[in-house]
């Protein structure tokens, strides 16, 4: 799963959306089965209509096997809304594929599988593992936004920390934000400068990333420091008079008083 565009070219994106070289390399592939608190149709929606709401803005592929998908790639499956294969092919044996399956539970639940598989052309246990970590963390947002924002036009804000931030800035920031010992259901106040205080509810916690959100937003800590890049806040924004330019420049201001 990945936070840019993607391509089969040369420039190649690994999970976290940061571009590298492509060539040969070896296969991987990250298995991941969850339950969503959606119904299929809302599942299929949100990972064919753009993912501003939970992951990044992207064109939606065109809908039929053979479509067009942002980057060069095609679909080679489109079975709304259960079955979806996006595939990016490049040189050298080089690909990128997600694919979906998803089926109606008793309960108003869906099941999914999702499998994301590529190759990865070096440093393959470091690629491998922070892509595996980046996925939970994608999944976890997907089954969030589908529970409580499903359909919800979305404005997306992505600001990177300064290159401070990269000797150990994750905890950094959890201790400027006061948020050092929080765990999921958590609530706080989080203070922005510009911004008025945020009453969040924390919903993930792991060691590289935190997740909170509020009635009309998520926002989403990347502790890529860990990962040899620096940290990120990314917002996803669902009230329909949210201002991203705002969020945007007061998150930047506020990560830089931090890593100053």
């Amino acid at each position: 799963m990945s936070e840019s565009s993607e391509s089969p070219e040369s420039d190649a994106v690994d999970d976290s959306g940061r571009s590298f070289t492509a060539g040969a390399g070896r296969e991987f592939a990250i298995e991941r089965e969850l339950e969503v608190e959606a119904s299929p149709q809302d599942y299929w929606d949100a990972v064919t209509g753009g993912n501003a709401g939970w992951l990044w803005p992207t064109p939606p592929p065109e809908p039929r096997v053979g479509g067009a998908v942002a980057g060069g790639g095609t679909v080679c499956a489109w079975e709304p809304p259960h079955h979806l294969v996006l595939r990016h092919d490049g040189p050298d044996g080089w690909f990128n594929q997600l694919e979906h399956v998803i089926e109606a539970r008793d309960g108003g639940t869906t099941w999914v599988r999702y499998v994301h598989s590529g190759v990865f052309v070096d440093d393959w246990d470091n690629q491998y593992d922070g892509a595996a970590a980046h996925t939970d963390f994608y999944l976890h947002t997907l089954a969030q936004y589908v529970r409580d924002y499903t359909g919800r036009p979305a404005a997306w804000v992505n600001v990177e920390a300064p290159a401070a931030s990269l000797a150990g800035g994750f905890a950094v920031l959890l201790r400027a934000a006061g948020l050092t010992e929080v765990r999921p259901g958590d609530r706080a106040t989080l203070t922005v400068t510009g911004l008025a205080p945020l009453e969040v509810t924390v919903d993930y916690v792991a060691p590289h990333f935190l997740g909170l959100h509020t009635a009309d937003a998520m926002f989403r800590v990347f502790g890529r420091d860990a990962f040899g890049a620096p940290v990120a806040v990314v917002a996803h924004l669902f009230a329909a008079d949210a201002d991203p330019g705002a969020v945007e420049g007061a998150l930047r201001t506020w990560l830089g008083e931090i890593f100053a």
